[in-house]
């Protein structure tokens, strides 16, 4: 094995083609797309190059300062509500239901195959309020509380979003996460049992440990797809009420492809991309930590 790795040119047979693929369609559109970043206009009246106007536009852009604080928000709360729930749901999966966990575990995990069209729709259903009241609205109302229009202003709405992205793949993580949990030598856990830890505990000082580097996998698939969240917003809200749940991922698509200003929605994108950058390398940097020594 060392034999063959240590060989330059098996290691380019190995890794060419995965590379070569990865850079046609990741490096390559991002290099474009910061090419397009120093020029103005669109396919029809053609590109010119601007300098850095669009980068002294981006900083002095109430939009883009409104979109990228929603980004943040809805990637905290979300990531947060899916890797918790995740969790907790692996953790039933594991050492209450055990065997008998298929069942659920597939209920579970089935919202995380449904069209993101057909979820966004089943939300609207659940929480309008005309011309038909929702079944959320009916509860309300049979407790004595009149019905909410959940989708008249921001905060409501944003709440809205917030169950639905965790409802929907919170099996996901699951999943993921039972993966880790069941790989736990069941030596070690009745160990512990033995030595008196049990309950929370037996998780905070054993399982947490142990299923770590899954976690920190998971939250890091999380949090790059909630900062790139787009198909879920654009089903339920798109963007709205006016702006208010706008993300940086539809504002860089409508200045593009709504407005046909390429060059600038091309600036938006480096900028997601350079948040994206930078919120991993935060995350990798926080999973150094081991938790094995306290």
């Amino acid at each position: 094995m060392h034999r063959v790795l240590g060989d330059r040119r098996a290691i380019l047979i190995l890794i060419g083609p995965a590379l070569l693929v990865y850079s046609l369609i990741m490096l390559v559109p991002m290099v474009w797309s910061l090419g397009y970043s120093f020029t103005k206009g669109n396919t029809i009246d053609g590109f010119t190059g601007n300098g850095l106007d669009n980068f002294q536009r981006l900083f002095t852009d109430d939009a883009v300062r409104d979109a990228l604080w929603f980004t943040f928000k809805y990637a905290l709360v979300v990531t947060a509500g899916q890797v918790i729930a995740g969790y907790l749901l692996a953790l039933l999966y594991v050492f209450v239901l055990k065997r008998a966990s298929a069942l659920v575990r597939t209920l579970a995990f089935f919202p995380v195959v449904l069209p993101t069209v057909a979820v966004g729709l089943l939300f609207q259903k659940l929480f309008q309020v005309s011309p038909q009241t929702g079944p959320v609205n009916s509860l309300l109302n049979m407790a004595g509380f009149e019905s909410v229009d959940w989708f008249a202003s921001a905060g409501s709405a944003f709440w809205v979003l917030v169950i639905m992205d965790v409802w929907r793949s919170m099996g996901f993580y699951a999943v993921l996460l039972f993966a880790g949990l069941v790989d736990i030598p069941d030596e070690l856990l009745e160990s512990a049992r033995l030595d008196g830890a049990s309950g929370l505990r037996l998780v905070r000082h054993v399982v947490l440990p142990l299923s770590f580097p899954v976690l920190m996998s998971s939250l890091i698939f999380s949090i790059n797809g909630t900062l790139k969240v787009f198909d879920s917003i654009v089903a339920l809200t798109n963007g709205g009420p006016g702006s208010g749940t706008t993300p940086l991922t539809l504002y860089m698509f409508q200045t593009s492809f709504t407005y046909s200003d390429y060059g600038y929605g091309s600036t938006i994108a480096l900028l997601l991309t350079v948040v994206c950058l930078l919120v991993t390398l935060v995350v990798f940097r926080l999973s150094r930590r081991d938790l094995t020594k306290g």
